[in-house]
């Protein structure tokens, strides 16, 4: 769901509102993400986000 929030460019503040959890642990989440996709940023996140939910290969969840 980060994830998914973080593609369509919700703030962390937004998405810890959305998800009724701390700002902080939304951090956390993200740092996560990041670290397990091998991204330095959201954006790239974001993309290989977009790319899986259209079907394309180049990794999976």
């Amino acid at each position: 769901e980060v994830l998914q929030l973080i593609s369509a460019g919700e703030s962390n503040k937004r998405i810890a509102q959305q998800l009724y959890i701390e700002c902080g642990t939304v951090k956390n989440h993200v740092h996560n993400i990041l670290k397990k996709l091998e991204v330095n940023s959201r954006q790239d996140a974001a993309s290989i986000y977009t790319m899986h939910e259209h079907g394309s290969p180049a990794m999976a969840f």
